[in-house]
C-alpha cells in the first residue's frame, strides 16, 4: 500500500529554513555571492542548537548553493551535532515549490529528518503548499513539519499532507 503510514517507521520530518540574515553592504558581485552579516553569523548556530535540543537534527541536508546558505549551514552544523554533510544545488537558489518537492522526493528511505536551506518567496510558498498553513519565514526562520507518509516521494506528492509544528525564529531564541 503506497503512501500508507508504517508502524515500524518514525514520521518523516522536514525543516525548511531560510538562510540567516545576509549583508547588503558587500563587494559581492552578485546576489548569489552575498555573505551573512554579523547578526546572521550569530543567529545560525542558535537555530542549529535549538533544532538539536528539540531532537530535529537532520539525517540529510539539501541547500541552495548561494554564499549565504552555505555560510548558514557552516555556522550551524557544529551546534547541531549532525553527522550529515550538506549537498548544495543551484536549482534550490530561489527555488519554487516544485523544485523543493523534486529535491525532497529524491531523499532515501534512511532519511527520516531532512533540512532544506533556501530563500523566499519559495520557502513560504512551499510551507503553505505542504501544510495548507501560511508561515512568515523571516531570515533565519525554520519551519518544522512532519507527515505520516511512508516515503518522501509520496509525502511530496500530497499537498496539505504535512503538519506544521512551529516556525522557529532566531529573534525568539535569545
Amino acid at each position: 500500500m503506497t503512501g500508507a503510514p508504517r508502524a515500524d517507521r518514525a514520521p518523516l520530518r522536514l525543516v525548511l529554513m531560510r538562510h540567516a540574515k545576509s549583508s547588503w553592504k558587500t563587494d559581492a558581485p552578485t546576489d548569489h555571492a552575498r555573505p551573512l552579516n554579523k547578526r546572521g553569523r550569530r543567529a545560525a548556530p542558535k537555530v542549529g542548537a535549538e533544532l538539536a535540543r528539540r531532537g530535529w537534527a537532520p539525517d540529510a541536508v539539501l541547500s541552495s548553493d548561494s554564499a549565504r546558505t552555505v555560510e548558514t549551514w557552516e555556522r550551524m552544523r557544529g551546534s547541531l551535532g549532525a553527522a550529515s554533510e550538506a549537498r548544495f544545488f543551484r536549482q534550490l537558489y530561489h527555488a519554487s515549490t516544485e523544485e523543493v518537492r523534486v529535491a525532497a522526493a529524491a531523499l532515501g528511505e534512511d532519511v527520516r529528518t531532512a533540512l532544506m536551506l533556501g530563500h523566499n518567496p519559495g520557502w513560504e510558498e512551499a510551507v503553505e503548499w505542504l501544510t495548507g498553513e501560511e508561515a512568515v519565514m523571516k531570515t533565519g526562520s525554520a519551519a518544522l513539519m512532519s507527515t505520516e507518509h511512508a516515503t518522501w516521494t509520496d509525502a511530496m506528492a500530497a499537498p496539505g499532507g504535512w503538519r506544521l509544528h512551529e516556525v522557529l525564529s532566531p529573534r525568539d531564541l535569545g
